[in-house]
């Protein structure tokens, strides 16, 4: 054992080859150890070593005679496999050379065929082309036969075949045919049209068509009444004949459009039956605002205005009543009063086209141009029910020179209105001063008039097509806001000397009504709307930060923003003003009162009624008339402000000037605490319930300067402990903020507390 344990010493294993000792010797060491006893074990391990050893011999034997018979049989796989290669390959050249030879004995048949195949194509195409030829020309005859025959609705249903053709053949190349086809189309459109119109106008004839007058004094002219269901019928079977003839109408005309300058939206063309309808309107209109006619006055565009509004409103019953439902039994989806009102309309765009340049830099003419136009526009919305999605009046003064030219006059009447509402007498009176349910904002006359000013230019235009162009009005209203805060400041700062003066207040309600009213205009959906289409101006253009695009995006600010703010901060810098001027003049009503001998006045007990301190009089008689005079002169939300903004300053100034600045025997405290709550606290309780809340510092101080002795003795020792004991907290003992609590003291801190009490002389002399 011990030359086995000094072999095992020794032996190392080398990782570089297959150290056989290593081996021996961990395997010895594994299966013997130290252990004696466990060399009986050898006899047993040498046999089973013995009968390894012969398997692994025998596994060799196998795989050495197997090994070379495999690969033998992957040698003879491999030649056999380069055997079928090359036959495959033989056979391949034998075929390829096959191919070729057929292909060169094909070729002159292929180029025969060719030849044969281009000329069949030819023949087929020449077919097609006669064959629509042919389609037209029996569409043609038809037309003939049933005009012959007087059997007009066929001749229109076969004339929409006829269209409809055209159409499809819309993409060839054929320009021989397209013209045939359209020429065709053209004489066949012109024959019924004529005649169909012919008869149409024949029955509006009858029906006094135009209607001159409103709805009850129309006449409609019938030589019996027995006639009027036949007249009707006719109405009826021309104008759906007409109907028919709408695709070939749109093929053969086009419609006369503005230049693109004006960006009108698309629309279809009026329908035939009411272009024809409409003939004796457009040529009165011609007639009446054209040209040299006494009615053709650039000062006044409200004659065609009211003109048309007038021809819409007589002929809307008609419309109504016998136009629509022959559409609706055609199957049409066009409304008859609106197809009517959209061409009446055409002509108020061509007329404001040409007249416009004529007035574009008279500022009193083009004013009265666009004040005009917004009325009609008005009226025609809300009474005819005319729809956004059609050209309208506003399309022509979105034009870009109109466009700029109606912003500069809109600033420079708006500029010049503001002058005239700040230089009026009234400019800072309220309208409604001696109704009290009316005047709860005190708005002087110069703010109400302001906000309705930008409310009409909001209602001037908020019907533009664009968000773009409605951006740029408010930029508009939003710099005339600045002017006009602007304008306040001045007059402001002329009156900061008299900041209690009426004038003064008068100028606060302004700017506080101002930035009212555009806080309730940020909720309005017509400025959200606003709102969103600037988000997206932003987003493109990079013009806002993430976080001021975020704000925007997720409704925290409004467009605005930025004006509210410099109201709110020019509200508060008065209303600060105002403050500090009541301020000064309670301290200077105070300084008696400072100097009150609190050390020395008689106990309550020694008072047969307690009294106010005739040095508190002048302060409080100054508060009452300062808190009198700004109720009345400042609405609600600004008094309140400001008499908080007052209240917390004098609480201040009374706790540190008066109560921190003296000693207070048991007499000075209790009149310090009847002065402070029954009649400095009394003058705000006509503004709130609790007014001692708004003077926590005074409250408080008079609690702990009116304890009994034994409470004021328990209170400094719990502070003295809580003071010494520090952070260490004892379970058993509350702490120092739990004892104040209870007194009902919140405000002041343990310091404070402990400042008020050496403010005490009443100690006993053992406290002491």
């Amino acid at each position: 054992m011990a030359a086995i344990n000094v072999g095992r010493i020794q032996v190392t294993r080398d990782p570089d080859r297959c150290d056989i000792p290593y081996y021996v010797a961990e395997f010895v060491e594994r299966e013997v150890g130290t252990d004696l006893n466990c060399l009986r074990k050898l006899g047993k391990l040498i046999e089973e070593l013995s009968e390894n050893k012969k398997q692994l011999e025998e596994q060799v034997l196998t795989v050495s005679s197997e090994v070379p018979r495999r690969i033998q049989n992957a040698l003879k796989n491999a030649e056999d496999s380069k055997k079928s290669l090359n036959q495959l390959l033989k056979e391949e050249n034998v075929l390829s050379d096959s191919i070729n030879s057929h292909l060169l004995t094909a070729q002159p048949w292929m180029e025969d065929l060719g030849v044969l195949i281009s000329q069949i194509e030819e023949v087929e195409r020449h077919l097609a082309y006669l064959k629509w030829i042919s389609q037209i020309e029996e569409l043609s005859d038809n037309i003939q036969q049933y005009l012959m025959t007087n059997n007009v609705p066929e001749a229109a249903n076969t004339l929409t075949s006829m269209a409809e053709l055209d159409i499809k053949l819309q993409e060839s190349s054929c320009s021989h045919l397209l013209t045939f086809v359209r020429s065709t189309v053209k004489f066949w459109h012109k024959i019924l049209k004529d005649k169909l119109s012919s008869d149409f106008e024949e029955i509006l004839t009858h029906l006094h068509w135009p209607f001159v007058g409103p709805p009850q004094s129309q006449v409609f002219g019938l030589a019996a009444p027995a006639n009027v269901p036949e007249i009707y019928n006719n109405l009826e079977t021309l104008f759906s004949q007409l109907l028919k003839l709408q695709t070939s109408d749109e093929l053969l005309t086009k419609p006369k459009q503005l230049p693109e300058k004006y960006s009108l939206p698309p629309s279809p063309p009026i329908i035939l039956p009411m272009q024809i309808m409409l003939n004796p309107l457009q040529k009165r209109f011609k007639y009446h605002f054209t040209g040299n006619r006494q009615t053709n006055v650039l000062s006044k565009p409200e004659w065609y205005l009211t003109q048309v509004l007038l021809w819409i409103g007589n002929h809307a019953k008609f419309l109504d009543d016998k136009i629509q439902p022959i559409l609706d039994k055609t199957g049409s989806s066009v409304n008859a009063r609106l197809e009517f009102s959209r061409a009446l309309v055409m002509l108020i765009l061509e007329k404001l086209a040409a007249d416009i340049p004529c007035v574009l830099y008279d500022d009193n003419l083009f004013c009265h141009l666009v004040d005009e136009v917004l009325l009609f526009e008005r009226e025609l919305y809300a009474t005819h029910g005319y729809l956004n999605s059609f050209p309208s009046c506003m399309h022509i003064l979105s034009e870009e020179t109109c466009f700029q030219r109606w912003l500069t006059v809109e600033r420079k009447f708006a500029l010049q209105r503001m002058d005239s509402i700040l230089s009026s007498e009234a400019a800072w009176v309220s309208q409604y001063k001696d109704i009290t349910d009316v005047d709860e904002m005190k708005v002087p006359d110069c703010a109400e008039t302001f906000t309705t000013l930008l409310q009409v230019i909001t209602d001037r235009y908020k019907n533009l097509p664009t968000a773009s162009r409605k951006l740029q009005f408010l930029e508009l209203q939003k710099d005339l806001v600045d002017d006009f805060r602007i304008r306040l400041t001045q007059v402001m700062k002329e009156e900061t000397r008299a900041s209690l003066a009426f004038r003064y207040c008068a100028i606060l309600n302004a700017v506080n009504y101002i930035a009212t009213v555009l806080a309730d205009w940020a909720d309005n959906v017509f400025f959200l709307e606003l709102q969103q289409a600037a988000l997206e101006v932003c987003a493109d253009s990079n013009a806002l930060s993430k976080l001021q695009l975020g704000q925007l995006a997720c409704m925290e600010s409004s467009v605005f923003d930025d004006m509210i703010n410099l109201l709110e901060r020019l509200k508060h810098d008065m209303l600060t003003r105002q403050v500090d001027h009541v301020f000064r003049e309670v301290k200077d009503a105070a300084k008696l009162y400072k100097k009150e001998r609190w050390l020395s006045l008689p106990s309550q007990a020694e008072q047969a009624v307690m009294s106010l301190s005739s040095t508190a009089c002048p302060l409080l008689l100054t508060l009452r008339d300062r808190l009198l005079q700004l109720e009345q002169e400042l609405c609600y939300s600004l008094f309140k402000i400001f008499w908080q903004m007052l209240a917390e300053k004098v609480d201040m100034f009374i706790y540190q000037e008066v109560i921190l600045a003296n000693h207070f025997n048991e007499g000075g405290a209790a009149q310090l605490q009847f002065d402070m709550t029954r009649n400095l606290f009394p003058l705000f309780s006509h503004y709130c319930k609790r007014p001692e809340n708004y003077f926590k510092h005074i409250k408080e101080a008079c609690i702990i300067l009116n304890l009994n002795v034994g409470s004021a003795l328990l209170l400094k020792d719990a502070l003295h402990s809580a003071s010494e004991n520090g952070t260490i907290l004892d379970p058993n003992q509350p702490s120092a903020t739990a004892v104040l609590h209870e007194l009902g003291v919140y405000k002041l801190a343990q310091q404070d507390v402990e400042i008020l009490l050496n403010l005490r002389t009443n100690w006993p002399n053992i406290g002491k």
